[in-house]
C-alpha cells in the first residue's frame, strides 16, 4: 500500500528550542547605587542592559538616599527601590552588583552594618549568589589603609568580586585612581556573571 502524504495542517513545525528564550527564566539582576557621583551612570548602565539583553534579564535598582542626589529614578528603565522598601529582595536576585560602591558603604559592609536597604540585603545575602562591587571614591580615600583592609574583608571573607576603579580626572578635580570602571566594562561583567555574554 503506497504511503500517503501527511496533510500540512497536521505537521508540527520544527522549533529551535536552543534559541527560544521563553523557555528559560530571565536572570534577575539587582543593581545597587551608593553616594558617589558615579551614580550618575546608573540610567546609562540600565538602559544599555535593557537594549542589549532586556529579553533575557529582569533588573531592579536599589539606591541609597545619597545616591539619589546624582540621578532621577524617572530616568531609569527599571524599578528603583529605596530604604523604605523591603530587603527580601535577597530572595529575588540572582546576583547583586553595587556600582558605585562609595567609601562609606565599603566600610559599612566590611563591618557588617545594616542601616539602609543595600546593607540590609547584603547582611542577609545567600552566599551561593554572586556579589560584585565597583568602588568609586576620591584618590586619597582609595589609597587609605582602611580601604585595602575593607576590600580584603569583602574578597577574602565574603567572597565578593571587585571591579577596580580606574585612573582619570575625578569630579573633585584630582587626577588619579578612584573613578568607577567604565560603564561598558560593568555591563559586560554583568552579562558574563549571569551567563549571557555574547
Amino acid at each position: 500500500m503506497p504511503l500517503r502524504r501527511i496533510p500540512d495542517h497536521l505537521i508540527t513545525p520544527l522549533v529551535d528550542y536552543s534559541k527560544d528564550t521563553v523557555l528559560h527564566a530571565k536572570k534577575k539582576i539587582l543593581i545597587g547605587a551608593t553616594g558617589s557621583v558615579a551614580s550618575v551612570k546608573i540610567p546609562l548602565i540600565v538602559k544599555t542592559l535593557v537594549e542589549e539583553v532586556g529579553h533575557l534579564v529582569e533588573i531592579k535598582v536599589v539606591a541609597t538616599t545619597a545616591a539619589l542626589h546624582f540621578f532621577d529614578p524617572k530616568d531609569v528603565l527599571a524599578e528603583v527601590l529605596t530604604d523604605k522598601d523591603e530587603w527580601s529582595l535577597r530572595n529575588w536576585a540572582d546576583m547583586f552588583i553595587i556600582c558605585p560602591l562609595d567609601a562609606n558603604t565599603l566600610a559599612k559592609l566590611a563591618q557588617g552594618l545594616c542601616d539602609n536597604l543595600i546593607t540590609c540585603i547584603l547582611r542577609a545575602w545567600d552566599e551561593s549568589r554572586s556579589v560584585i562591587v565597583c568602588p568609586a571614591m576620591n584618590t586619597n580615600m582609595w589609597n587609605h589603609k582602611f580601604t585595602a583592609i575593607h576590600l580584603s574583608t569583602l574578597t577574602d571573607v565574603l567572597h565578593y568580586r571587585v571591579i577596580p576603579p580606574i585612573s582619570k580626572l575625578l569630579a573633585c578635580g584630582d587626577l588619579g585612581v578612584g573613578a568607577m570602571a567604565e560603564y561598558r566594562t560593568i555591563v559586560e561583567e554583568i552579562k558574563k556573571e549571569v551567563g549571557i555574554s555574547h
